[in-house]
């Protein structure tokens, strides 16, 4: 019976491609062994238990950017953590970790490394993390979900997404969910659909811009699913065709009754548009590392997505840009099709081969399968 560690957390960026790995790993291996190494504080302390999988956690130990005093602690805390999940991989037997960046994966790594036990690394963004990018340099196992990704060794497999989402890339499955969807939200199914999302917080300049916006939309023929987070500034403009929710539990349904996005560019977000066929027009966060816009990239250059700076994205430029296009369903169309044309909905089944692989003891992947570079 193999079993597995999987490394990650913190974020739904961390934890939904994780969940969605286990989930496959649990469906080729019934009676596997899977563990989830996380920490208390982040999202994995509910998601993992909730999905029916066991967490192990470790203390969480950001790296320090700045001498202080916890600079000072860190290699001594470091070296413990590393050696309690050394513990761990010894005495559950376990056969292969696989880390999705985080602050659990940098130690899941050393202790494998430390253990002699084979290690694999899913990196969700286009820009790597520190903890992959440690990882990396002691792996010839490294999947990522964007084919420029400068990691070595890098094999695109694309990004692990719940199998709700992934059945929506069979147009019978979407078109049975798209008329679910519109009697769930209250969606007239003789409009088409503008989805708004800015993540599970919101985005300010995507809720004010499209509040603001809310009748140029509707009159233009669309409905309008505007997911405003649960720190929205804004309220529901109570429009014909207009559904506001603060939050929605039932993302599957929102993709499959998407005809257009406007959103953020978050990686699995990317990914999902991309599955599913959703073109949009993406604003990406504009403070951090500029991750989003570099995770854009494939679906830009595809043809199925447009950027604007955040700063950009104002009525005036919806009025301009957007309000136009969605009145030409044949570049809709269009833009649908090159945004399939860049999704990978096996990405999970590619990363269990992988780790299958690494199980083995076969090589690394072979050049041809490389998506980044050193």
């Amino acid at each position: 019976m193999t079993a597995y560690l999987l490394a990650g957390g913190g974020t739904a960026g961390h934890v939904n491609p994780l969940l969605a790995t286990a989930d496959e790993l649990r469906r080729r291996d019934p009676g596997a062994t899977i563990l989830v190494l996380g920490t208390a504080e982040g999202l994995e302390a509910r998601l993992v238990p909730a999905r029916g999988y066991e967490l192990v956690t470790i203390p969480k130990l950001p790296f320090p950017r700045r001498p202080n005093g916890a600079a000072l602690r860190f290699p001594g805390a470091l070296r413990r953590t590393i050696a309690q999940v050394t513990d761990i991989i010894r005495s559950r037997g376990i056969d292969v970790v696989v880390g999705f960046g985080g602050y659990a994966s940098a130690p899941g790594y050393l202790a494998a490394r430390r253990a002699k036990v084979p290690f694999v690394i899913h990196e969700a963004n286009a820009k790597p993390g520190l903890a992959n990018r440690l990882g990396a340099r002691y792996s010839p196992w490294v999947a990522v979900s964007f084919a420029a990704t400068p990691l070595p060794h890098a094999e695109l497999t694309g990004m692990p997404l719940r199998s709700e989402v992934t059945a929506l890339a069979d147009p019978a499955v979407r078109a049975t969910a798209r008329s679910a969807a519109h009697e769930f939200f209250g969606l007239d199914p003789a409009r088409p659909t503008l989805l708004v999302t800015g993540g599970s917080l919101g985005a300010r300049r995507i809720n004010a811009t499209v509040h603001a916006s809310a009748r140029a939309f509707t009159h233009a023929g669309w409905n309008v699913l505007h997911i405003a987070g649960n720190r929205s500034e804004v309220d529901d403009p109570e429009l014909p065709g207009y559904v506001f929710l603060e939050y929605c539990d039932r993302m599957d349904l929102a993709l499959a009754v998407a005809d257009f996005a406007l959103s953020r560019a978050g990686a699995s977000t990317l990914c999902e548009f991309a599955v599913v066929g959703v073109p949009g027009v993406l604003v990406p966060y504009p403070v951090g590392n500029g991750e989003q816009r570099f995770n854009a990239r494939d679906l830009v250059t595809a043809g199925g997505a447009i950027l604007v700076a955040d700063e950009e994205f104002l009525p005036a430029w919806v009025d301009r840009e957007v309000v136009p296009l969605l009145a030409d369903p044949t570049r809709v169309a269009a833009m649908a099709a090159a945004a399939r044309s860049v999704g990978i909905p096996d990405a999970a089944e590619r990363l269990v081969s992988m780790i299958e692989r690494a199980l083995a003891g076969g090589p690394g992947p072979s050049p041809r399968d490389t998506g980044g570079s050193a």
